[in-house]
């Protein structure tokens, strides 16, 4: 049996308290599941978790095959339900097809937040599982579910990378001074929001800034105030004019340089020109999809962001405001959205924003 949830479902209320659990454990996975989804999943016997496991990187085991492996007796699968954020696979990959393994374990219920829109799957794991015999619900929490994968669907779904803008603005609404002293930023964010984007890294696959970032600032891209990978570095460079002798050309981590220039590829650089007489920020995610980068934070300059919003090709925008007045600069981008967060970091205030349009 197949349902989808509705209103009329007695036991909703349950199977949400349980798919929200399942979501936390997923969440354990960001930034290190890449190209795979964050998936958790839990198995229930009356009322009781047994069982509990998440996905954590491509190539190791599934969710449901953490969460079967950790149940201690056995036994009572055939009478425990599973929950799981995301269809279970049905394919051949790099591991089993975790479809199988909820059946031979004998569990009959399977209770999942959404369908995987992967053409490997795609609806064929909730096949596969009915043909069996099992009870299926889905659609719990699925708007959750959703908004976990952002990454994941937006990039098989539109074919690009899930887009973040972000940028710090003084109180009066400057990104950076008329003038500097010397090349490296100038602050108007805290240490703390600073830390708290350095953890942003950690969680994407890459980083994204402009030619005048990188000859004023000198940028390292890195996550060097928190644990985990630096995200691939992407330079918007018509010219190739960042200096050699700069961070982002010291090979540490892959790094492509956009332009519109022709150049010898290097150890970890790789050179992608595109036409710089429009649709930039277009030909960008068609750079980063051939390049199965699943998500990308652009950081500016103000050029570049601008570059985004106005060809619409951005899901959400992370705007920090300091304290700091620079009495004149670069204006911040101005942008219009759904609100979504907003969050007081020690004195700074964290407004996050959503495209319009986006699908919730």
């Amino acid at each position: 049996m197949f349902l989808r949830k509705n209103k009329n479902f007695e036991h909703v209320n349950i199977h949400e308290k349980y798919l929200k659990r399942c979501i936390q454990l997923a969440k354990n996975g960001l930034g290190t599941t890449y190209p795979n989804p964050l998936v958790g999943s839990i198995v229930v016997h009356n009322d009781t978790i047994i069982g509990e496991g998440w996905h954590r990187k491509a190539g190791e085991p599934h969710a449901e095959v953490h969460a079967i492996r950790s149940v201690t007796h056995t036994s009572l699968l055939a009478e425990s339900t599973i929950y799981v954020s995301l269809e279970p696979c049905s394919h051949h990959g790099k591991t089993p097809p975790c479809s199988d393994l909820i059946i031979s374990s004998g569990i009959k219920n399977v209770i999942i937040g959404t369908i995987d829109p992967f053409d490997a799957v795609a609806g064929r794991g909730v096949k596969k599982l009915m043909e069996a015999g099992c009870n299926v619900v889905v659609g719990v929490l699925e708007k959750e579910c959703l908004e976990l994968n952002k990454r994941f669907f937006t990039f098989h779904n539109k074919k690009r990378p899930y887009i973040i803008l972000k940028w710090a603005e003084s109180a009066d609404g400057y990104i950076s001074p008329s003038q500097k002293e010397k090349t490296a930023p100038v602050w108007v964010s805290n240490p703390y929001s600073r830390q708290l984007v350095h953890k942003w890294r950690s969680e994407e696959q890459a980083i994204l800034v402009g030619t005048n970032t990188v000859v004023e600032d000198n940028p390292k891209l890195d996550t060097r105030d928190w644990t985990g990978k630096s995200p691939v570095r992407v330079v918007l460079d018509k010219n190739l004019r960042s200096p050699k002798d700069f961070a982002v050309w010291d090979k540490s981590v892959k790094t492509l340089f956009i332009t519109g220039k022709e150049a010898p590829q290097e150890e970890n650089i790789y050179i992608e020109p595109i036409d710089f007489s429009g649709d930039i920020a277009r030909q960008v995610c068609e750079v980063l999809y051939r390049h199965q980068l699943q998500s990308v934070i652009v950081e500016g300059g103000a050029q570049t962001l601008r570059t985004f919003i106005e060809e619409g090709l951005w899901d959400e925008a992370r705007v920090f405001r300091g304290n700091v007045r620079l009495n004149g600069g670069t204006r911040a981008p101005g942008i219009t959205g759904r609100p979504f967060l907003k969050k007081n970091i020690k004195g700074n205030l964290l407004n996050i924003i959503k495209q319009e349009n986006q699908d919730d």
